[in-house]
């Protein structure tokens, strides 16, 4: 996707992946990726997601990139946070609460900034890019996170003729395609959320959400 697309949903409030809670399923599976106390979490295409703050009130140190400087600076004000702000050469980092904010281009990100990441969370980057952008988000992106990274996924899955994403409908096989050879995948649970949205897709047969435990080798 163009990151004009991404900036005019967030200039025109068209932000329906944007959850009023933090998600339950990050909630109820992130304790068996055993991550320490204190460990640094990435969070890739993080928009403004109370899952931010949920990271920290778990005593994590949450490092997120966000291409639009609206959801970033709405994330700060709405959690009532003013940040520290300082210019680097991966974009316009703001610090605050224990969470810091790039605003930049997630794919700018090296292995020297990601080397402190011991986890990874990811529940609206993968399924918001089309295919080939995926493999190069997980060939590349997630290639930069060190040895020894823990990390949970989250995905979509239904006929994806149905409707154009984003979000996109991203399978079992291909997320083991896509993180083979690097990653060990785990599927912790997959489970139907069509009644929870009938909007979502219409006329479709099914929409299920698939959980993935990650161990980078």
């Amino acid at each position: 996707m163009h990151p004009d697309f991404w900036h005019q949903r967030w200039q025109q409030q068209q932000i329906g992946f944007h959850q009023a809670t933090p998600t339950p399923l990050l909630q109820k599976h992130w304790p068996a990726l055993g991550v320490p106390a204190d460990a640094r979490v990435f969070v890739p295409l993080c928009g403004k997601s109370l899952d931010l703050a949920w990271l920290a009130g778990q005593g994590y140190r949450v490092l997120g990139v966000e291409l639009s400087q609206i959801a970033v600076d709405a994330f700060f004000a709405e959690h009532g946070l003013v940040p520290e702000i300082e210019d680097t050469r991966y974009g316009r980092h703001h610090r605050a609460g224990g969470i810091e904010l790039i605003c930049g281009d997630a794919f700018g990100l090296d292995a020297e900034l990601l080397a402190s990441c011991s986890a990874v969370f990811d529940r609206a980057a993968l399924i918001a890019l089309p295919p080939a952008m995926r493999q190069r988000y997980v060939g590349e992106l997630h290639a930069r996170l060190p040895g020894g990274c823990r990390g949970l996924l989250i995905t979509l899955e239904y006929p994806q003729q149905d409707r154009d994403g984003p979000p996109f409908s991203v399978p079992e096989d291909e997320v083991r395609a896509l993180y083979a050879g690097a990653w060990d995948v785990d599927l912790l649970e997959r489970r139907p959320i069509l009644a929870d949205h009938p909007g979502f897709v219409n006329g479709a047969s099914r929409l299920d959400t698939a959980v993935f435990r990650l161990h980078r080798r």
